[in-house]
């Protein structure tokens, strides 16, 4: 694989708005007891009698993929979960009932997913949310979160990614290996688990689909990718540069110049 070598991006100023409340819909919501789904621009919420009992986005590997992605369940099993059920909330329960996995075990990857999507869900939106009430979210036998402990968790890990490497661009952008600058200081060793990222990294992955080839929680892969950024082994695919602006057009000569035109030069002939 071609590795190029690419100097950190200059540090940007830090974003003082990472405290400031997420969503303040959704904590209406919650003072209300609200049932329903939150749909946001990166993800989805399911809320009953005001508490989350599930959530969903398109950036974090979902229930199944964490379950069977290293064995804890098979396959198989998922799937006809899966078959029966609406959702892999529901699927999860009638694992829980039929008893093919440890309730605690079962339980405590519920909630790695729930915290994961809910992450990306409450992530900053140009785009407001919608609330659809309804009766489909219910409290059920999996262990659901209040609000502001959900809001709590994602400013915790926002904050913790930016103490690491502020810039969030490689965050959504597919990434790149790269040298680390030379310096005074040796780059920072690989662990095993930065490792198994690094040798993913080809230039068309993104950070979301590395965790799904992984089997893990995006959040954990942002954690690693963000480490490996920092340390100047991997960088995000440079934008391509914006296309040079068009030649202003040739101005074109109306019939009144051209009447002018010819008066001057019948003037000129005369004299």
């Amino acid at each position: 694989m071609t590795m190029v070598r690419i100097p950190p991006p200059a540090l940007p100023v830090r974003d003082r708005r990472a405290a400031r409340a997420l969503s303040p819909m959704l904590t209406r919501l919650a003072e209300e007891r609200a049932t329903g789904v939150l749909v946001r621009e990166h993800g989805v919420l399911h809320l009953a009698e005001g508490r989350v009992v599930h959530a969903e986005s398109p950036l974090a590997p979902d229930l199944g993929v964490l379950l069977t992605a290293h064995g804890t369940l098979a396959a198989a099993a998922w799937q006809r979960a899966a078959a029966r059920a609406p959702d892999p909330a529901h699927a999860a329960e009638l694992l829980l009932r039929s008893g093919v996995l440890p309730t605690g075990a079962l339980e405590l990857c519920h909630l790695d997913a729930l915290y994961d999507a809910g992450y990306f869900a409450l992530a900053p939106s140009g785009t407001p949310g919608r609330f659809r009430y309804g009766p489909g979210p219910r409290l059920g036998p999996l262990p659901s979160v209040p609000v502001v402990a959900l809001e709590h968790e994602t400013l915790r890990r926002r904050l913790l990614l930016h103490r690491l490497w502020p810039d969030p661009a490689a965050d959504s952008a597919p990434l790149i290996r790269a040298d680390p600058a030379p310096g005074p200081a040796p780059a920072a060793p690989v662990t095993p688990r930065q490792r198994a990222v690094l040798d993913r990294v080809d230039g068309v992955r993104t950070a979301a689909g590395l965790a799904r080839d992984l089997g893990r929680q995006a959040f954990h892969t942002l954690v690693d990718v963000r480490r490996l950024t920092a340390a100047g082994w991997i960088a995000p695919v440079p934008a391509d540069p914006a296309p040079p602006p068009a030649p202003p057009p040739r101005p074109t000569a109306t019939d009144p110049d051209i009447a002018l035109l010819k008066r001057l030069r019948d003037a000129l002939e005369a004299l």
